[in-house]
């Protein structure tokens, strides 16, 4: 290239050569570049366009060896991957074969008459009017070992031997750093590889063992998660001595499996194991259950019964929902509690008993003491030894134990052979499953029955098709418990508050809870409805929106396109509580 002036052209004198300066600004960049986590191929492409900026040259080449010192990935100056191939034929192989060899820099003055590229068709070199150029060639280097090579060519003239030496030093310092990022990608990789290789590993021994991970002789429970893993060793320790239990939890967490659990690990495991729902009978009748009647005790009562705390003389008795008991029975049951004896429904003679209690609830009990609603004394002698259990969402890890679990039972009863993929054991794990692990079993088999093949996918949720209620159903309010147990009530939708009485002045401005472009508004109106082809109400909606965005009000704002001062005035006005994990 040139300059025309009056009729002759005038060479253009070559670039200056790298001054310090310039070089250490080279080298800065080039080692941000180097530093970018972007994919390896790039980042030497980029390394090499940055070195035309900083170097007199025209084509710039990285080769990279594989273990046998072969060229196993070569990039160039505005390198694709289509165009990865082209680069390779370009490669000078005797001038690579020469760098490796030696370990040092190569310096070809005029490559058209150098042996190094006799037999090489120039052409793929980009000549221009035939001029000639030049070569220099660094090796990349790991320790000692030449891990690479780094050549670049510029347009040969009268003063390129001036830039050599300083060029050869610039080149040799990119190369170091090349090779140290080479360094640690390699690192990256094997440690990649022994990670993939110990998660195949433990894939293959999942594969091995049943599909449910069982606590060691606790049998039903599922699990192998800290959080289990802590109740399992706690259980294992009261098991041994006859202290009342109290087990605290979410519903559907699995309270009677860890109450069997107890039994099954205390000396009483070879007497009987006898359980109760005390919210599932009035008190009458519960009082029969427990204690037992007479014959003509009352009308039906045609022959003797022994109860629940007779039947289970020298085992263990179970009573769930122990805080929806009235508190006319609650002093009945602290008789039999404290004493260990009773009476029967109708009958004077009073029995002893050995029993020991293990007893579970959903509720605050404590909140119920203050209230009135439960004994103290009773509370005191039940929550002798309190045992929290987490809920579903705090067990990292047994989801996808416990869904293979019930999809296994599942193919047991119904002679089939389903299996969950990848994608569905997705779904599940997005799921906070507020439910426990009664709404994660129902889930499996609501979706197993209605699989279209062997195995179930993602789009077989109901979920995925807008048939889940849990949203809804869960919707409400929610308060600490003691142990960071966190229960979730459900609260069903408020009413609509009365129409306002009439009001002769202007009504204040109020914001409605009325989504944009939903239908008619009214903007500023108290009783304001949106009109819409929605048959759900504005409460439904409401909570849904605040379910799937974890009950944040900004988030939901956004998915109902209001103000989050809006949101905050729809749930003063239905009455929610929000909700805090």
């Amino acid at each position: 290239m040139g300059l025309e002036l009056g009729g002759d052209i005038i060479a253009a004198p070559p670039r200056a050569t790298v001054s310090g300066e310039t070089a250490l600004v080279g080298i800065y960049e080039i080692s941000k570049l180097l530093a970018s986590p972007a994919r390896l191929e790039n980042v030497l492409a980029g390394v090499l366009t940055l070195l035309s900026s900083f170097l007199d040259m025209r084509h710039g080449l990285i080769a990279l060896l594989d273990d046998k010192g072969a060229p196993e990935v070569v990039v160039g100056s505005g390198w694709s991957e289509g165009a990865a191939k082209v680069f390779f034929e370009r490669l000078p192989e005797r001038a690579v074969g020469q760098i490796i060899a030696t370990k040092m820099p190569v310096v070809v003055d005029d490559v058209a008459s150098s042996p190094l590229f006799e037999g090489v068709d120039l052409s793929d070199w980009g000549t221009e009017d035939g001029q000639s150029f030049s070569m220099i060639g660094v090796p990349i280097k790991d320790g000692d070992a030449v891990v690479g090579t780094l050549t670049v060519d510029r347009s040969r003239n009268s003063r390129s031997s001036m830039l050599f030496d300083h060029d050869v030093r610039f080149l040799t310092m990119i190369a170091n750093l090349v090779g140290q990022t080479l360094r640690l990608h390699k690192l990256i990789a094997r440690d990649r590889e022994r990670l993939m290789l110990e998660s195949a590993w433990r894939e293959k021994s999942d594969r091995t063992v049943p599909p449910e991970v069982r606590a060691e002789g606790l049998k039903g429970i599922v699990g192998n998660s800290p959080a289990v893993r802590a109740v399992v060793d706690k259980i294992r320790i009261v098991a041994k001595s006859k202290a009342t239990v109290l087990l605290r939890g979410e519903s559907g967490t699995g309270k009677e499996l860890f109450a069997a659990a107890i039994h099954d690990q205390s000396p009483r495991r070879n007497q009987p194991f006898v359980k109760l729902n005390c919210a599932a009978l009035p008190e009458s009748v519960l009082e029969s259950e427990l204690f037992g009647h007479e014959r003509g005790a009352f009308t039906g009562a045609a022959n003797l019964r022994k109860g629940r705390f007779e039947l289970a003389h020298g085992g263990t008795l179970f009573l769930d929902e122990i805080g929806e008991i009235t508190p006319a029975f609650q002093a009945k049951l602290l008789r039999v509690l404290q004493e260990g004896e009773f009476e029967r429904v109708g009958g004077a003679r009073t029995i002893k008993v050995d029993v020991r209690i293990v007893c579970a609830t959903n509720k605050d009990l404590e909140q119920s003491v203050q209230r009135g609603e439960f004994r103290a004394d009773l509370y005191y002698r039940i929550s002798v030894v309190p045992i929290f259990l987490p809920p579903l969402r705090d067990r990292k890890g047994d989801l996808g134990l416990l869904a293979n679990e019930f999809l296994r039972r599942y193919n047991d009863e119904q002679g089939v052979k389903l299996k969950l993929s990848e994608s569905a054991l997705g779904v599940l794990n997005e799921c906070g499953f507020p439910g426990n692990i009664r709404e994660l079993e129902n889930c499996i088999n609501r979706t197993a029955t209605l699989a279209n093949g062997e195995v179930i996918v993602d789009k077989d949720f109901s979920c995925r098709k807008d048939g889940c209620l849990s949203a809804i159903l869960w919707g409400g309010t929610s308060s600490k418990w003691p142990g960071n147990v966190t229960p979730l009530p459900i609260v069903a939708p408020q009413p609509a508050p009365p129409a306002p009485p009439a009001q002769s002045g202007p009504a204040p401005e109020e914001e409605s809870f009325a989504p944009p472009g939903a239908g008619e508004t009214c903007p500023g109106a108290v009783n304001c409805k949106v009109i819409d082809k929605d048959p759900r109400t504005d409460y439904e909606k409401l909570v849904e929106a605040m379910e799937r965005a974890g009950w944040v009000k900004a988030k939901a704002a956004r998915l109902l396109g209001l103000t989050p001062r809006q949101i905050g005035y729809a749930l003063q006005k239905h009455g929610i509580m929000v909700k805090k994990f």
